[in-house]
């Protein structure tokens, strides 16, 4: 339930509902906007498009390092940090990276049944491709929702061409452009790793792969990370089926139909976010779900638990200089905990995770552990990080003093 728009200029018309579709006041004109393309069909996001490949979606799935058929690893360092992002590209590293990136990403499959007779698939139904990556040895895999929304089926071929038909999809994210799935009876499947989108720099390099058009299964592209913490609304070519999304990167790095679900890597070989969607309207604009935002979902899907998000229950505005100086903040980032959609600005989810912590509305949460808010992530974002029933500490800051607490994370339903 912590969506927020970054891109506000009235700020009080932007604020989130906490598990709700964002929708802006005065919607972006739909030659602007933004879509995710499957193949076959381009989806159009308020400045991005989702991407879908040859017959129909295009589709990205991550891979997750994990130790064996054990618990996920996650390769960090002693501050808490991946490091992957402050490697450059060398002359050679390229190829390398792609030679090791690309086993773990997959063509996703997916089949959708229609109401009536198909042109051409007698049987009714009709197929789109897209893109993915394997999170584990036993098969488990991260895509984009959108590659296999309404699917009656999903099929998986590997980059080594062997194809399984027998895959479920076990959870997609309620607040996210994310599913889950899962290769039922994989072993020893090659696994992609998966970075730190929290300390990513503007300006760094960065690799694109996917199944490209559906039909050139997965190309490479280069660029570099051209911004974060963007918002974008997104739907069909013609403006249908619109959702929001917010703190996604964005890279030049270039995105085609069939991309979608598909791995943006650092110089380090690590994913760092899930390729979601492309304008149309402009070159070198596209736009990828930060990795860290999945892992709290994953983690708990990985391990047996419930296919579950963790939220805090609350509405909250991005603090830009602009909201600072409206609401008289005496700080200049975090969460404004605010709701213009009510009168009293009420945005505590009565008898949620937040409320029971003691945090109230108009206080601005500023850290999520030791992680500032704003500058690493949105609280969505930040939250996404962790499993239902974890204890986070929050610092937030309360009529310009400086408070903690500690809220246990709850299923959002």
């Amino acid at each position: 339930m912590e969506n927020e728009n970054t891109e506000q200029k009235n700020w009080r018309n932007y604020a989130s509902a906490s598990g709700a579709v964002l929708k802006k006041d005065e919607p972006t004109p739909a030659a602007n906007r933004p879509t995710r393309s499957r193949n076959g069909g381009v989806i159009a996001l308020a400045v991005v498009s989702l991407l879908i490949g040859a017959a129909g979606l295009t589709f990205g799935i991550i891979a997750f390092l994990k130790d064996g058929q054990g618990k996920p690893v996650e390769t960090v360092s002693a501050d808490g940090y991946y490091t992957g992002n402050s490697v450059e590209f060398e002359e050679t590293s390229v190829a390398n990276i792609v030679s090791k990136v690309t086993p773990a990403v997959v063509s996703i499959i997916s089949e959708t049944r229609s109401s009536g007779y198909s042109y051409f698939f007698s049987s009714g139904t009709t197929q789109s491709a897209g893109t993915g990556m394997i999170v584990s040895k036993d098969g488990y895999v991260l895509t984009n929702k959108h590659v296999i929304d309404g699917a009656t089926k999903v099929t998986v071929v590997t980059d080594a061409g062997d194809t399984y038909d027998d895959v479920d999809i076990v959870g997609e994210d309620p607040l996210n452009d994310v599913a889950y799935l899962k290769i039922n009876g994989a072993k020893d499947l090659p696994t992609i790793a998966l970075g730190d989108s929290k300390t990513i720099a503007v300006g760094q390099p960065v690799l694109a792969i996917g199944n490209a058009l559906g039909a050139y299964q997965n190309s490479v592209t280069q660029g570099i990370i051209s911004g974060t913490g963007r918002s974008v609304t997104a739907g069909d070519s013609n403006g249908n089926n619109q959702e929001t999304l917010t703190d996604m990167l964005q890279t030049d790095a270039a995105i085609n139909p069939g991309n979608s679900g598909g791995p943006l890597v650092n110089a380090a070989g690590e994913v760092i976010g899930i390729n979601t969607a492309v304008a149309t309207s402009a070159n070198g604009l596209g736009f990828a779900i930060p990795i860290s935002a999945t892992k709290g979902m994953l983690n708990r899907i990985m391990e047996g638990g419930k296919a579950e998000r963790a939220y805090l229950g609350l509405t909250y505005v991005t603090v830009t200089a602009e909201v600072a100086k409206e609401a008289k903040l005496s700080v200049n980032h975090g969460a404004y905990i605010y709701n213009s959609s009510s009168r009293s600005g009420e945005a505590i989810v009565k008898n949620g995770p937040a409320d029971k912590a003691g945090i109230k509305t108009k206080d601005v949460i500023t850290k999520v552990g030791n992680v500032e808010v704003g500058r690493a992530g949105s609280i969505s974002t930040l939250i996404g990080e962790y499993k239902v029933g974890d204890t986070v500490q929050l610092t937030y800051v309360r009529d310009g003093k400086e408070y903690t607490t500690n809220v246990t994370l709850e299923a959002y339903e």
